[in-house]
């Protein structure tokens, strides 16, 4: 059996006395996608220094393609892929020479590395753009850079640290794909910290919950949020919230029933089956409904069963 492209045991990161990385256990298989979410001070940027080899556990072990990340560090570095929060480029700089840049920096020959800015220009879509400036570069453009900056040797594993974090839905979204057709085309591994929860929906195979340092919850997005084990009806009604209230929790089928805003939600065995006979019970009490709606549970639902807290409102908040 082929070993897991990162593997962590026990991981702890301290620095004084604050605890930024609490024991963590983790692996991640080849060419598998895997998110990391939670919260801006959970711990998700520490942990991925840590396995990058750009900060050294107090305590635990890790090893990322195949190597040891204290005792290997530069072959770690080697078959590592690593663009960060922060890209750092040179804005006197055009992109091609960014990437022939990077290409001596790994060792690359001259015709090796034209030949791998040739396919890194088709592979991230910049075009002619990559002749030009990187003053000149949009939001979007400079993370498809930042991509292909940390794409030059043909990294075994790609860790991406909050890649769309600043930019627009447009940006967002081009960089999903291209994170998609690099697992998908080149095989690479990777490794995508973010506290979007479209983002992780989105992308991942299997996500890990972080908060506090430890990993709260994992499994891919689908079982994550199966464990909420319920569906939720949002209902907006005209009236009194709370005679309402109590229509709802006398329908069969009814579990739970709260309050979020000016609107209420109840948690039903089965949403499909629930809504005629909710919609039908209101208006059998009088109450008139302005809305109602069908909500499966979120990625940011299981984050709230297994921390009592949400992140949709940092989350909403980042976006902008």
């Amino acid at each position: 059996m082929a070993e897991p492209a990162i593997t962590a045991r026990a991981i702890e990161k301290r620095f004084g006395s604050n605890l930024a990385v609490a024991g963590v256990d983790l692996e991640v298989g080849e060419r598998e996608i895997y998110g990391f979410l939670g919260p801006n001070g959970a711990g998700k940027s520490t942990l991925t220094r840590v396995l990058c080899t750009l900060l050294a556990p107090t305590s635990g072990s890790a090893r990322v393609a195949g190597h040891d990340v204290l005792t290997e560090p530069t072959a770690v570095r080697l078959r590592i892929g690593v663009a960060l929060q922060e890209a750092a480029l040179d804005d006197k700089q055009t992109g091609e020479e960014m990437l022939r840049l990077q290409g001596r920096f790994y060792g690359m020959d001259k015709r090796r590395t034209a030949a791998r800015v040739a396919e890194l220009r088709e592979l991230i879509d910049i075009g002619d753009a990559l002749g030009d400036r990187v003053a000149t570069y949009s939001g979007g453009m400079k993370r498809r850079l930042d991509l292909a900056l940390a794409l030059v040797h043909d990294p075994q594993v790609l860790f991406l640290d909050e890649p769309t974090t600043g930019l627009d839905p447009v940006s967002r979204a081009s960089v999903w794909a291209e994170v998609r057709r690099l697992n998908r085309d080149l095989g690479v591994t990777v490794f995508l910290t973010t506290q979007y929860l479209e983002e992780a929906d989105e992308l991942a195979g299997r996500v890990g919950i972080i908060n506090r340092g430890a990993i709260v919850a994992e499994g891919t997005p689908a079982e994550l949020k199966r464990t909420i084990g319920t569906d939720l009806v949002v209902v907006d009604v005209d009236g009194e919230l709370d005679r309402a209230r109590s229509t709802l929790s006398r329908v069969p089928g009814v579990l739970d029933v709260g309050r979020d805003g000016h609107s209420l939600v109840a948690s039903v065995e089965d949403g499909a089956k629930a809504i005629s006979p909710l919609a039908l019970a209101l208006a059998h009490d009088g109450v008139e409904v302005r809305e109602l709606a069908l909500r499966r549970p979120t990625l940011d639902d299981v984050f709230f069963s297994v921390t009592g807290e949400r992140i949709a409102d940092e989350d909403r908040t980042a976006v902008g």
